[in-house]
């Protein structure tokens, strides 16, 4: 069967409607509070991240659950103005598409989710065809995705059984038990957590000991560092790379840029070194906008940087 897909990412969909204000402080006791910005765009790390990819030139293919409902209309067809195939959504009239109310302070954020049908994807859907089809399965959210989640291995094994390699970014747990993980990640070819993720994950009490004890798990590890921008070793070498000294609007999303920038460079064969500055730059550049796709680059737009 012929590989029309370069990323297939299993994931959760759902929009952020996202208030921003520098001096933003929320105040309860049935007060009022105004803020000077308020936008609706593409939201969840898995829909941010394909968007990324699609923008870079990458085949992008989304799978995930919504509602027949406003906001599932709505990311559909943001999505597919962005160049990802939906054509794998699946639209579930019992459920409603997941939301995240993100309150933004520029360098700072809180977020509101209403799961919906974030969690409802399960193993199960993710068709054998379509992995055939597909060259590499990327995760993010794993903590919030609760039905695939127990599935996750299982789904790694059959990725890899038609030839796709693999990549997950956790991001963050809720409950901050991180179970499973190291189990999963033998599974992984790269992993792509941030600075907070890494050290929770390991328990490690610094960031080398970390990205040490990640590498014996996963061929490749590319830690998100924020403005510091990202480290990364292939457990031959270790390399580090800086972020972009720009005005950050916002910063929803950069990490998921980041991700997209390392992967483009690992799935055209880039050396560790050059692939882990694309995301930084990447990144970098993601945050030049409010939300988390309006400002992510082009491939000609980030080579600019890069070199």
């Amino acid at each position: 069967m012929e590989k029309d897909i370069d990323i297939l990412i299993p994931g959760e969909i759902n929009p952020d409607l996202i208030l921003s204000d520098e001096a933003l402080e929320v105040r309860f006791g049935q007060t009022e509070s105004l803020v000077n910005h308020f936008a609706i765009t593409i939201g969840s790390s898995s829909a941010i991240f394909a968007c990324a990819v699609a923008r870079l030139g990458l085949r992008t293919s989304i799978v995930g659950v919504i509602g027949e409902d406003l906001f599932g209309n709505y990311m559909r067809d943001a999505l597919s103005r962005r160049g990802v195939d939906t054509s794998q959504i699946i639209s579930d009239p019992t459920l409603d598409t997941g939301v995240s109310v993100i309150l933004n302070r520029g360098s700072d954020r809180a977020i509101l989710t209403y799961p919906g049908a974030i969690a409802a994807l399960k193993e199960d859907q993710i068709q054998e065809d379509l992995l055939r089809r597909a060259k590499h399965l990327h995760m993010s959210s794993i903590f919030l995705q609760t039905n695939l989640k127990p599935g996750l291995g299982n789904l790694l094994m059959r990725a890899r059984h038609h030839g796709l390699t693999t990549s997950m970014d956790t991001n963050w747990d809720p409950h901050c038990e991180w179970k499973d993980v190291s189990e999963i990640l033998s599974f992984v070819d790269v992993f792509l957590p941030n600075q907070q993720e890494a050290l929770a994950i390991t328990s490690a009490t610094d960031l080398m000991t970390a990205l040490n004890q990640l590498c014996q798990k996963c061929k490749v590890v590319a830690i998100k560092m924020g403005k510091q921008g990202g480290l990364a070793s292939d457990g031959n070498q270790i390399v580090k790379a800086r972020a972009l000294e720009l005005k950050v609007v916002d910063t929803v999303g950069a990490g998921d840029s980041f991700n997209a920038g390392f992967l483009y460079g690992y799935l055209n064969h880039w050396n560790l070194e050059r692939s882990l500055r694309l995301a930084a730059v990447c990144g970098s550049l993601s945050t030049r906008a409010s939300g988390g796709t309006d400002a992510q680059p082009t491939l000609d737009e980030a080579l600019e940087y890069l070199n």
